[in-house]
């Protein structure tokens, strides 16, 4: 029989010994020296650190070349493609080679963060609740508290300074980051390359995907030079391999207590979908109105898609019965052996009631579900910031805090064309949703309709507004918010007249859900710590991570998955599809068949635990060196984002041999190439 002690110590230790998005300043040194001989070093975590890089629209990347060089995925590198491309000259789907520094394109809005340090904050901020306090005045301080550590450290260091919540509210951390926006494209291939597969290959395995995507970041007008940067590996990897990704995975809920799981399961996901596939469709169907409306909506639709069918993953593991045991088992041994957290398990359910009675709303209007598209997304931001520059630092919401404005408006102040057709069509199908939902005689959809249909309000909205202009965003946002009601556009009309409702709204789930919950997640993740002290990763916050695994295919039913593909199987594959979407390989592949080596392994897979975020994160060997570039997971990793598992879950990359060997044999691009394996300008 099996003591209560090792029973507990059982159910909440990992699933396997690869778990983990590990934080840079708490890594997993003694488990790799246990399980792989290897030494963990300070020197080796900083180099990789100061190597890796964050994109603003959700990716991670790296440097490597110490003239700022840096790779990610196509995917990521989409939105910026979309933003350079023109009526006629779709970078999208053509793709795009600098054959000179001279030739690389600067990317409108564009932004990425470096990590340079993290420090623990969280007796600071624990410390500024005093006992006594109500949940509103312990919401209020914090929150003033965090904002002037911001403020001050990113005074006193030139750094973006953010303070992040860890293990859902047991711990805090202040994130000290380079911020470059001078970003240039040098190379990105064709869509049909780099997501070769389409929707049918997404979340599958084997897949032979050339998804990267190469920027150069710029510095007082000259590449950035001397950075810490990751080798190329030339040689890549093999089978039993110990690889690290090192990026920034968005979220995961493996802390998560049950009720707040099944609250997931119930109503949340199932309403997300629900917005999800109706924005996909009017995307798709504006897609099929022509070959302009199709480039204007690719990389939006492409974003849908991917997230669509991500949440339909985590749905379906939710609904599992297998998974959900296992969860239950180690939150009742959890409360079993720490009755004293029993309250705090209580909090989430209180909490999560509450929720479901005003859900709907908060995503509906704070989460601007029911008015998709940028041009509401920015005047939002300009109506809002009209009432909260009157403000204290202290007492904004967190968008607005002065060590978030230079980000807020690098995005809203972008000179990207904003597509009024479009806009149209994704604020019609949002409208229409929020009716769906609602009710047409529901105060919010009158609100918001004004009397008329979802197509012909959103038309008024977008054609009567300046807010899809440059201009008219760089004059909006210097107006008071006096001077901004009497323009009389109706998209910002539209955002101040929903705006109170939006507060509120937000205000509730701060008060009544994300605040109890912060101090319920702190007692329950402080009783974990008592049984695994530090060893126990928290979940994933679009914040450096680092993970680890082997290189290692798979069963699935009764077929042997191998760990990589190859590009002899990649043609083979196009061949036996007609070589027709989304199988289709681009022209120049086909001329240059006979060039390539069909034995080379392609893509490849490994059990490190990734999730959504760790798109374009390097691949690394035990020497820090680039052997892949991560873009995606199988589908049984789509349950990750609530339980690990290594037993078929693979994330899956693009192998670092083949990156070289298509660069010079397909696409020519011998200087980008010869740069990687020296790590500098070939001409040096």
């Amino acid at each position: 029989m099996i003591k209560r002690g090792l029973l507990v110590l059982a159910l909440l230790s990992p699933v396997a010994a690869d778990e983990g998005m590990w934080l840079f300043n708490q890594a997993p040194a003694e488990r790799l020296r246990k399980d792989y001989g290897f030494e963990l070093t300070q020197p080796w975590l900083d180099h990789v650190m100061k190597s890796c890089v964050r994109f603003n629209n959700g990716g991670s990347g790296g440097f490597v070349s110490e003239d700022g060089l840096v790779v990610t995925n196509h995917h990521i590198g989409e939105d910026s493609l979309q933003k350079l491309s023109t009526p006629g000259k779709d970078l999208v789907q053509l793709g795009f080679l600098a054959r000179s520094q001279s030739e690389e394109r600067k990317c409108p809005d564009m932004e990425l963060n470096v990590l340079q340090s993290i420090e623990d904050v969280t007796a600071q901020v624990e410390g500024s609740v005093k006992p006594g306090m109500t949940v509103e005045q312990a919401a209020n301080a914090r929150r003033s508290f965090t904002s002037a550590l911001e403020k001050s450290e990113s005074e006193k260091t030139g750094l973006r300074c953010d303070v992040v919540t860890l293990y859902l509210g047991g711990a805090y951390h202040l994130y000290r980051y380079k911020k470059y926006t001078d970003v240039r494209l040098v190379m990105a291939p064709e869509q049909a390359a780099a997501f070769y597969g389409g929707d049918a290959d997404n979340f599958e395995y084997p897949r032979y995907d050339f998804d990267v995507c190469f920027f150069r970041v710029y510095e007082n007008g000259k590449p950035l030079h001397g950075n810490p940067y990751l080798k190329w590996n030339p040689g890549g990897t093999r089978p039993g391999d110990l690889v690290f990704v090192a990026g920034h995975p968005g979220r995961t809920n493996r802390l998560e207590t049950m009720a707040r799981l099944q609250h997931l399961r119930d109503l949340t996901l199932p309403f997300r979908l629900a917005a999800l596939k109706s924005e996909e469709m009017a995307l798709r169907l504006y897609s099929q109105r022509g070959p302009e409306q199709r480039r204007q909506a690719q990389s939006e639709l492409y974003g849908i898609a991917n997230a669509r069918k991500a949440y339909t993953g985590q749905y379906e593991g939710l609904l599992d019965h297998g998974l959900m045991s296992i969860k239950q088992q180690r939150e009742d041994s959890h409360r079993q052996s720490a009755a004293a957290v029993n309250p705090a398990f209580e909090t989430v359910v209180k909490a999560q009631k509450s929720l479901s009675e005003y859900e709907k709303d908060y995503y509906l209007l704070e989460q601007r579900l029911a008015v998709q598209g940028t041009a509401f997304e920015f005047a939002r931001h300009l109506a809002r910031w009209s009432n909260e520059k009157t403000r204290a630092n202290g007492d904004r919401l967190r968008e607005y805090r002065e060590s978030n404005q230079d980000s807020l408006w690098q995005e809203v102040l972008s000179p990207a064309e904003i597509f009024p057709d479009l806009e149209v069509a994704q604020l019609t199908a949002s409208l229409s949703f929020a009716a769906e939902v609602l009710g047409g005689e529901h105060p919010t959809t009158q609100l918001l309709l004004a009397g008329k249909s979802p197509e012909a309000r959103a038309n008024e909205l977008v054609r009567g507004s300046s807010v899809t202009k440059l201009a008219g965003r760089k004059r909006y946002k210097e107006m008071t918010a006096a001077e901004l009601k009497a323009q009389q556009d109706p998209m910002i009309d539209l955002a101040f007249a929903i705006d109170e409702a939006s507060r509120k709204v937000r205000r509730r789930y701060e008060l009544e859900v994300a605040e109890p919950e912060l101090g319920a997640y702190a007692q329950i993740a402080r009783s974990q710590f008592t049984v695994q002290g530090k060893d126990l990763a928290p979940d994933a916050t679009f914040t450096l991570r680092l993970a680890y695994g082997r290189v290692a295919g798979y069963r699935d039913a009764n077929r042997q998955i191998p760990w990589a593909t190859t590009l002899g199987q990649l043609f083979a594959n196009a061949r036996l599809h007609g070589n027709e979407e989304p199988f289709r390989l681009p022209k120049r592949w086909w001329n240059r068949e006979k060039q390539l080596d069909p034995k080379m392994s392609y893509d490849f897979v490994s059990t490190a635990d990734t999730i959504g975020g760790n798109s374009g994160s390097p691949v690394l060997n035990r020497q820090a060196e680039v052997v892949g570039v991560n873009f995606d997971r199988n589908r049984f990793g789509l349950t990750r984002n609530f339980l690990y598992s290594d037993q078929q879950a693979r994330h899956v990359a693009v192998h670092s041999p083949a990156v070289l060997h298509i660069l010079e044999r397909v696409y020519n691009a011998e200087r980008l190439a010869d740069e990687m394996r020296l790590g500098h300008f070939p001409t040096r």
